[in-house]
């Protein structure tokens, strides 16, 4: 692409070279980054030449680190502490930014650094003053999967079709990080990890349910982990005291050492949190536990892979189909949870 600083602001760009530099911008959570590997892997094949950056917050960067199609990692907070002129230099080398997370700042500032060809979509008020081709889609109302939806802010740069999730959940380049030696020499054929935390970002299944799990694991044989945050450990690590046998890691680890950990684990069962599509891409069995409501339902946010699963309790429950608040979660059964974790 030409390093044209005068680009007009047009969504008529004609045929166009192969861009030299691609950011994309995703700085939200672990699980929506989890979801946009598929996106980094089309642009590499689509532009094999081309140098990929994604722009992330600090603490996802170790899962942006194991996507085998990015060169760079540019973090949020670098940025943040950049005046105007340094910021725009390190920007404006940039020959096309994709926004697949609309971040108000971010957009200022690919169009402050004038990077030629600024993708976002339609749908965000900030994106008509600060992108120059806006796809015109809506992520609430359509049926496709977030990963799938992803591909629609493809079509600036000809990349029209959208994968099936069958061809989405195969071949995932994730490369997993090296772990500790203390760690790498354990066994965790027969380990199970439960993260019964979501910060928010799911229904979460109830913790007492999530004890009766892993007393049944347990009695199978399995070894059972409760992973969290120390942060979320400290709301349940009161309740694990009398089950000594159930193994406390919260907060014990950092995120590319639970990464390094979920990649050898037999199975992880969590709700849709960052974990649970970590596991996914790691291609162990990923067990997620989900409301049918709408738009926090497995047809938008089931994990990728072919190890994963999400389960639902009434997939016609009355009260997800009406948008209301619903525990329906909860009712998921421990044996249908245990048999997926068995499959």
């Amino acid at each position: 692409m030409p390093r044209n600083k005068n680009t007009p602001d047009s969504d008529n760009f004609g045929a166009m070279p192969e861009p030299k530099k691609i950011l994309i911008s995703r700085t939200d959570a672990i699980g929506d980054v989890c979801l946009t590997l598929p996106v980094c892997q089309a642009l590499e094949a689509a532009f094999p030449n081309s140098e990929l950056t994604y722009l992330c917050r600090s603490y996802t960067r170790a899962v942006v680190a194991c996507f085998e199609p990015i060169d760079q990692v540019l973090l949020l907070e670098e940025l943040q502490q950049l005046d105007d002129q340094a910021r725009n230099k390190v920007l404006g080398q940039y020959d096309v930014v994709l926004h697949l997370f609309s971040n108000q700042i971010v957009a200022k500032w690919c169009k402050q650094a004038r990077i030629p060809l600024r993708i976002g979509t339609a749908h965000r008020f900030v994106h008509l003053f600060t992108c120059n081709s806006r796809p015109r889609f809506s992520r609430k109302r359509s049926a496709l999967h977030e990963s799938q939806l992803n591909f629609k802010l493809l079509a600036p740069l000809g990349i029209i079709k959208v994968p099936t999730l069958q061809e989405l959940r195969i071949n995932l380049p994730f490369r997993v990080p090296v772990l500790p030696p203390a760690l790498a020499d354990q066994d965790w054929s027969r380990a199970v990890l439960l993260h019964p935390k979501s910060n928010g970002s799911g229904v979460e299944y109830p913790l007492e349910r999530f004890i009766a799990l892993a007393n049944v694991l347990l009695a199978k044989g399995y070894q059972v982990y409760f992973t969290g945050t120390e942060a979320e450990g400290q709301l349940f690590r009161a309740q694990l005291a009398q089950y000594p046998q159930i193994k406390d890691v919260s907060g014990q680890w950092d995120l590319s050492t639970f990464i390094g950990v979920i990649s050898k684990a037999k199975a992880l069962v969590a709700c849709s949190t960052g974990p649970y599509h970590i596991a996914g891409l790691g291609g162990i069995r990923a067990v997620g536990l989900f409301a049918s409501r709408k738009p926090i339902h497995p047809g938008r946010w089931a994990a990728l892979g072919k190890g994963a699963t999400a389960l639902v309790f009434d997939p016609n429950c009355q009260l997800c189909a009406e948008g209301r608040a619903c525990t329906c979660v909860a009712e998921i059964s421990i044996d249908h949870i245990a048999d997926a974790i068995e499959a």
